[in-house]
Parts: C-alpha cells; structure tokens; sequence
C-alpha cells in the first residue's frame, strides 16, 4: 500500500492525477490503513483542487485546523483541478467511498445530483461552530440551496476583475483623487479611456488583456455583460428559454470592438503584458498573488459598468459533503467542524486574491488593509452568475458549448448577431437535454432556492 508516512497528496502527484486514485485505492481514499495521527480520534477525509498558491494557503489554514483540533486527524488529497475531479468525486460518491468532505465550484452543484451524490448539511450543526445563514450575502448563500436544502456551503467568490496600472493611468489622466482608476459608467467613456491610456503607454504592448481566444474567459465576460444589461437566460421553471438575442448581439459587439480598435493584440499573454507595462487587463481574481508578487504599482476593480449596472462574472469554491450511506456520528461532525473552521478563518484565504464569503471577515481591520483586495470587495453585492441549471457551472457544459461561440465573434471568424442567434439555439437544445447524472432535464430537476 506504500509507506505510512507518504501523504496521498504526494501519492496523487506521483501519479500525475490521471488515475481515479488507483481504481479508489488508499492514496486518495483512505482505507483505514494508516493509523490515525497521535491523539486524535476522528478521522476527516477531505478532497479539494487547488494548486499553486490556493493550495500553500488551504495547507496553512488546514495545519491551523489542526494545531487547534488535535483530535481530528484531516487527511487531505489534492486532485486534478477541471472535470476530472468532478468524474473522480461523483464516482466515489456513487460507489459509496466518498470522503468525508469536498469542495465544489458552487455553479456545479445542481448538476451533481443533490440527495443522491451528495448530502445536506445540518445547518444547527454549523451554527454550533459559528457558522449562519446572515453571516452569509443572502444572493450567494441561496446558490447552494436545493429543494429547501443546504448542499454547498460557500467558502468564498473568485471574479472576473479590471487589474489597472497606476503608473500608466496617472500620465493619462485616469486616476482620481483617491489614487484609483476614475468611474466608467458607459462603452463610451470606456474607450476614451482605453484611448487616453493608449497613447501614453509603451510602444509594442496592447491596451488591453482580453484572452481574446480563451473560451472560458471570453464566456465569463459575456455573462458579466449580459447581467449588466438586465438578461435573462431561463423562465423560473426552466422551461422556456428567455436568452436576449439583442441583448446579446450588443454585448458581442462591445468585445469585438477592443480588437477591431486596436486595443488588443490577440494571442499575446494577457499578464506578462500587464506586468511589462500594458495599461489593464481582465483577469481572474487569483492573479492577484502574481502581480503583487511582481512589485507592481497597480489596482484593480470589478469590471466597469459599461452597460449602467454594476455586475462582474462570479463563481464560488463551497464546500459540500459527498453522499455516504449512514452519514452521521464524530467524523461526520468533524467535517462540518472543519468546513467551519476554515471558513471563519478565510483572512489567509483572502491573501490570495479570493473575497472571503463569510462578510464578518471582510470588516475585519486586517482584510481592510489588503490591498488591492478592498477595492473589489463590493463585487460580492453584484454578482453575475450562470443560470442554476445542470449544465452550467466552472468548465461545465454549458461553458464548453458557448465559450467557443463567443471567442468566434471575438476574434471576427462570425458576425455578433449571427453568434447570438447560434447561443440561443444551444441553450434551447441544453434545456431539452438530460443530466448524464440523473437522467433529469433542467425542470425536472428541482433546483429551486
């Protein structure tokens, strides 16, 4: 079985990830066979997917867990971030040899079979370590509820923001009293300033990082746009497909502009640029880390406002309880215990660049003093998030299946209108199609908040 003291972290990377943990052998899973760490006697076994700096944080905070919890004893299995760890987590479910607790991107739970691949959590159990629903924004907490039930408990909100350097704006004129980027309420006052920062920034490097080509970001814009235009994708039943083909068309256009202007270079890399000197660029929260680490003299916002109302694309990492026959008694507790703990404790969590999603957090003294992380930290109030369907959610289908569509009328292979046209027609076939892990159409699903 390999040695005792080998982590199923350093099982898994040896592996490379690719396996279902050895066909659920002891790397991943736990057997029992390792014995549990000295005076502790409950067991959480616990799977996430992070890496990079997400993971040195999720370590740190888990070796606090356990510094103050000695008689919990948290094994821990870091996998294959994507869709692989999402095929990985719903065949131990299924095949009863889950672990104890998980993590999800919350857009992927209604998919997941909820009461079936994965159990609710005990909210009084929860409150008992200080976790409640008004600790929570309401829009984010409602997300994890399935049928009047509790599946996901969210951990944080990682979102699309405007990374901005400060030294390129201060010639130009863009930044205000406050030291930050001016307001941006309109696609007009948004390429005059693309256009200011243009002419004072360096030779040779584009305006504006824009992934131009990437299906995933190119998607979570257009959602953030199309939110800011007021547009609906579902009727509540999920039954009739509602998408604004106008709405649409007009968001398009907006993101083909910045390359038909030339303030994009397509293809370019989108953050070694902004660090070489690039005016902005559109990036994932979790860059934060790189570009503080960088030295650079620079902000970041939500994504401007340009259509009038605030919204910026948002997911969520939340942690959820895969479905064990029989779940309950100490390790059960333990888990929630943990799930807890970490969520009160998300001050380290939030030096990565994620907003903490448990708000007494963000008044603390300590996280107004993050930098740039309390410039954005109002997004939570105005987020844009995938519809709350089966096939939506972090490289989900329905990222797959238009992603590529939007990056298609991004780069001018196809017209914008014609584009929104092709969206509309693979939602109306998404809708009418059956969850892989029920059998269940959107409306049969239950996924009512």
């Amino acid at each position: 079985m390999g040695r005792p003291d080998l982590s199923r972290r350093q099982l898994l990377a040896a592996a490379g990830g690719l396996s279902v943990a050895a066909s659920f052998g002891f790397a991943a899973l736990g057997t029992g066979a390792d014995a549990l760490a000295s005076g502790a006697d409950t067991r959480v076994r616990y799977w996430n997917l992070f890496s990079g700096g997400d993971g040195a944080n999720m370590i740190t905070m888990l070796d606090a867990f356990r510094k103050a919890n000695p008689d919990i004893d948290v094994k821990d299995s870091t996998l294959q971030w994507g869709n692989p760890f999402y095929t990985k987590l719903a065949m131990a479910a299924a095949g009863n040899r889950a672990p104890d607790l998980g993590v999800m991107h919350m857009g992927r739970v209604t998919g997941f079979s909820p009461g079936r691949l994965l159990d609710p959590w005990d909210v009084d159990l929860l409150a008992k370590y200080g976790v409640r629903e008004q600790d929570y924004n309401p829009a984010l907490w409602k997300r994890g509820v399935i049928d009047g039930k509790l599946y996901a408990l969210p951990l944080d909100i990682h979102v699309q923001l405007c990374f901005y350097r400060k030294d390129v704006l201060k010639k130009a004129d863009l930044l205000g009293d406050d030291g930050r980027m001016i307001p941006v309420t309109s696609t007009d006052e948004w390429f005059d300033v693309l256009k200011k920062a243009k002419a004072v920034q360096k030779k040779g490097l584009q305006t504006i990082g824009l992934w131009t080509n990437d299906q995933n970001f190119q998607w979570w814009f257009f959602v953030a746009f199309y939110t800011q235009l007021g547009g609906k994708w579902f009727n509540d039943a999920d039954t009739e497909v509602l998408f604004d083909t106008d709405k649409a068309t007009q968001v398009l256009e907006f993101l083909r502009r910045h390359v038909t202007d030339g303030y994009v270079i397509p293809g370019a890399p989108t953050g070694e640029q902004f660090i070489n000197g690039a005016p902005f660029t559109w990036e994932g929260n979790w860059s934060v880390p790189v570009f503080s680490g960088a030295k650079l003299d620079y902000g970041a916002t939500p994504l401007p406002p340009v259509f009038g109302r605030p919204a910026t694309h948002a997911e969520s990492h939340a942690f959820v309880l895969p479905h064990q026959a029989g779940r309950g008694g100490a390790t059960n507790e333990g888990a929630h215990e943990l799930a807890a703990y970490v969520v009160t404790h998300a001050l380290q969590w939030a030096a990565g660049g994620h907003i903490p999603a448990y708000t007494p957090t963000l008044s603390t003294a300590a996280y107004k003093k993050l930098t740039p992380q309390n410039e954005y930290a109002g997004a939570m109030d105005h987020q844009a998030t995938e519809p709350k369907v089966w096939f939506a959610g972090s490289t989900g289908v329905l990222a797959q299946d238009l992603g590529p569509v939007v990056v298609s009328s991004t780069m001018g292979s196809a017209k914008p209108d014609k584009v929104a046209q092709t969206m509309k027609s693979h939602l109306t076939k998404l809708l009418a199609s059956k969850n892989p892990m029920d059998g269940r159409t959107a409306a049969q699903g239950g996924a009512v908040a």
